[in-house]
Parts: C-alpha cells; structure tokens; sequence
C-alpha cells in the first residue's frame, strides 16, 4: 500500500546530494511538502562521504553556476567563499598552456571562478537549502540512509517511488507516493531500469567517451604560495595534462589525467614522475615548493553520456531528471556542478511560468534543462571527441565542422581578446553558443592568420583591451 508523502501536492526527490538540494530549493513554493531519499547518512562536519567517488578531486563553480546558485540561494556564493572557496579570475588567475603555447593573461575581472573542495561546496548548499526550506510553506524531510529501488505509476504516470532502509534490520519496501517525482541520483541513476519496470523503453542516450582517467593530490605549498593556478589539459600530440589549483586553508589540489594508454599511476612516487610528462613541465617545477598532504586518489569514470528525456514522449507524467542523472560530463571539465545549478534555475522558471504542477508542466520543465545543458555538452563531446572509441556515435558532418571550428577558435583564443572573452563567456555558461558565431568572432576566428602563443607561463596580467589586433 503507497503511503502518502504529505497530504496536497508533494514530491519525492531522489538524491540528496548537490542536485537534490537543488533540486528541492527549485521546488520550493510549488509543492506542499518534499520528501529527499538519500542512500548515505550525511556527515558530521565538512568531511569526505563514501556516495561521492568523486568528491577528493577538483571542483569549480563557473561564473554562470554562481549567478544560478545565488538566484535559487541568495547569498550562496558570499558563504562558500567564507567557508575557504578560493576565488579566480579568468583568465588572470588561472594560466593555461595550450597545444600552441601559454594563453595571455588578460585581466578581465568578468568570469570569477570558485575552487573548493567537494564537502565543504556540498555542506553549505545543504545547509542553505534545508534553512530556506524552514522559512518557507513548503515542508522537507531527508530519508538518510534510504535508497529508491523502483517508480510506482505505469507507462503513462509516475505516481511515486519504492524505498527501502539501508541501514539496521528493516529492510521492507514501501512506496511514498506523490505528484512529482524528481531523480537527482546522479551518475549511477537506474531510470532505464525503472523505465523497463514500468513498460516504458529507455530513453535514447548518447555517449562519448575518451577514455580519460585522471588521479589528485592535496599539497600545501611552502610559502610564498603560487600566485596562480596552472591548467595544462591534454591535446592529441601530448594526451597527458594537469591542473593545480588553491583550495580552502592554503591547501592546493594538484589533478593529473591522461586518455587510454595515458593513464596517471596512484602510487606516489610514479604520480610525481607523471607530472614531469605533461604538456609543460611549469606544474612539475612547483611541486619541489610543496609539501604532499594526502594520498593519491584515482578515478576512472569519466565517460559522457546524455539521456534525451526532453524528446517527445520520453518522460511520463510527473516525473522529472535532473543533474548527472540526466546529463554527465567528463568531470575533468569542471562543468557539472554549474549545469546543475542552471537545470534547477531553469526547473524553477518552467514552473513559474506554467503556474506550477499542471499536466504537461514536467515536459516543458524537462525541455527547459536540455537547453541549459546544451552549451556545456557540446563543449565537452567536442573535446573528448578525437579519443572516443568505435563504440561511441559517430560525428555527423555538422559536429566535425564544428569541432574544426572549435579547434581553430580556441587557438586564436588564447592570443585574442575579442575571441577569448567569447570563449570565455560561453565556457564559463553565462552566453549562449550563438555568441562563438556572431560575425566578429568568426572573422577573427577563420580569416586572421594562426599565431602561436605566449612561449612560458605569463609572469603578468595585462590589460584586456577588446578591438585591438592580436
């Protein structure tokens, strides 16, 4: 028998990590009362938990991800960077060799980047969150310790989930039932199972994957500490690539990776020598001026995959996917934490907008997070692209033209401040792609002559000057 979440409208959000708060912040003001199943029990204090794999490794927040949390959370930003969140300027604060040489420093101060360590970026959202659910009508309870194995409903209805305990000898199931179900589990999401369980085929799902594996370390720096962050990502002629960045309490974390064949070892003296083999040995040289304070973390499961529940007839009544679940990308890209913040600002305005929980209001909600998802998947399929395996969906004619594209602008990109302030714009998700095609980037782009750049790390910013020839 299905027991009721709350009496009125209700939603059950699976996952109560980033996406779920999100998810429930999103929700707020259009529910009755929300029930979160989280399978872990949270941890006292800001500490690392076993339902995060990859929490030990690099997180940023976008500019783009911290305009969506500050709009869903007021004030997120102001306590992340309290909690210890480092804060760098693009491109001032964080040089970058790329396959034609070091980027120019410019110092735009228009893309502010947060790096922060995965519990303390996890802690304080949830705080926030369950502090804006308590002044708010709507009513939360977190299920720790509970895990979601099935939809209730049918083909057509998703009307709840079956949960059970993972934790002392109740191990029954039993079904909360509810008018909106929101999966925010994130990698490991088992929709398609679920999907089958209830008559439904799976959604139709894409994925590229370079095979990248990466591992990260934790350093503290011998004074004076590095004055920026270094980023030196693979390319095809040298498929290995690092990046070093400050964290909270003078603590850097220091990310190698590497495609098939390629992959950084964990054992610590060969992770060092690792770092010697990368595209620029700059990351190498700062780790005689750092003291290693944790073991070497390693991580494998970087493929990108994207399920299309957007396309028409793919997501029955009163279900909803959201973050990971519905879209993951190479983590080395550190672009999954903002999408996630975008896809729940957008959940929130869908809903506004339809009035709140009416038939048909989950479909334009879903279809709201696929355009959030759009520039960032592009981004990250178009650089995985060259490793993927034969198994993977071939590139239609218009991505490879893109991806020529892609190539070429961020080359000039690193030169060119017109060029890279468009890049940057739409890395960093806050323009849409169209900004990378608009008549003045494409000229530079294609008919300006290819220039290499800086040849060492730039030791200055310089003033970023938009309408001069680079």
């Amino acid at each position: 028998m299905a027991e009721h979440v709350d009496g009125g409208r209700s939603a059950v959000v699976i996952g109560g990590g980033l996406a779920g708060m999100l998810a429930v912040t999103a929700l707020l003001g259009h529910v009755d009362a929300i029930t979160v199943v989280e399978r872990d029990r949270y941890p006292a204090g800001r500490t690392f938990r076993k339902g995060v794999p990859q929490a030990r490794h690099l997180h940023i927040l976008l500019s783009g991800g911290q305009r969506a949390l500050d709009t869903l959370l007021p004030g997120t930003v102001e306590a992340l960077t309290a909690a210890g969140a480092r804060s760098l300027d693009l491109p001032r604060d964080l040089i970058t060799r790329t396959p034609t040489g070091w980027q120019r420093r410019f110092d735009e101060r228009r893309h502010r980047t947060l790096s922060v360590t995965r519990p303390v970026l996890d802690a304080v959202v949830r705080e926030r969150a369950l502090r804006a659910a308590a002044g708010s009508a709507t009513r939360v309870e977190v299920l720790e310790a509970t895990e979601a194995v099935g939809l209730t409903g049918d083909s057509r209805q998703v009307t709840g989930v079956r949960v059970r305990s993972r934790g002392g000898s109740e191990r029954a199931e039993r079904a909360l039932s509810a008018q909106l179900v929101v999966d925010a589990s994130g990698r490991g999401s088992r929709v398609p199972q679920w999907y089958a369980a209830l008559g439904r085929g799976a959604p139709h799902e894409e994925t590229v994957d370079a095979g990248i594996a990466y591992a990260t370390r934790m350093y503290r720096p011998r004074d004076p500490e590095p004055e920026v962050g270094v980023n030196i990502p693979g390319w095809p002629q040298c498929p290995r690539g690092a990046a070093y960045v400050p964290v909270e309490d003078g603590k850097w974390l220091l990310t190698l990776s590497g495609v098939r064949g390629h992959h950084p070892p964990t054992d610590e003296a060969e992770f060092t020598a690792f770092s010697a083999t990368v595209g620029d040995p700059y990351v190498h040289e700062l780790l005689a001026h750092a003291e290693p304070v944790s073991s070497v973390y390693g991580f494998r499961d970087t493929f990108n995959r994207r399920r299309h529940f957007e396309r028409a007839g793919a997501l029955p009544e009163g279900f909803l996917v959201l973050g990971d679940a519905n879209c993951t990308f190479n983590p080395v890209y550190g672009q999954g934490m903002s999408v996630a913040a975008l896809g729940a600002l957008a959940v929130r305005g869908a809903l506004d907008e339809a009035g709140g929980l009416r038939p048909g209001a989950t479909a334009e909600a879903q279809r709201a997070v696929s355009r959030a998802v759009d520039p960032a998947w592009l981004a990250a399929v178009g650089a995985d692209r060259p490793y993927a395996s034969d198994g993977d969906a071939r590139a239609g004619i218009g991505e490879r033209v893109s991806t020529w594209y892609i190539e070429r602008l961020t080359a000039r990109a690193a030169i060119d401040p017109v060029v890279g302030a468009a890049f940057r714009d739409v890395f960093c998700l806050t323009a849409p792609l169209s900004r990378l095609v608009s008549p003045r980037v494409v000229l530079r782009t294609v008919l300006l002559p290819r220039r290499p750049g800086l040849a060492g790390p730039p030791v200055a910013g310089e003033p970023a000057r938009p309408g001069t020839e680079a």
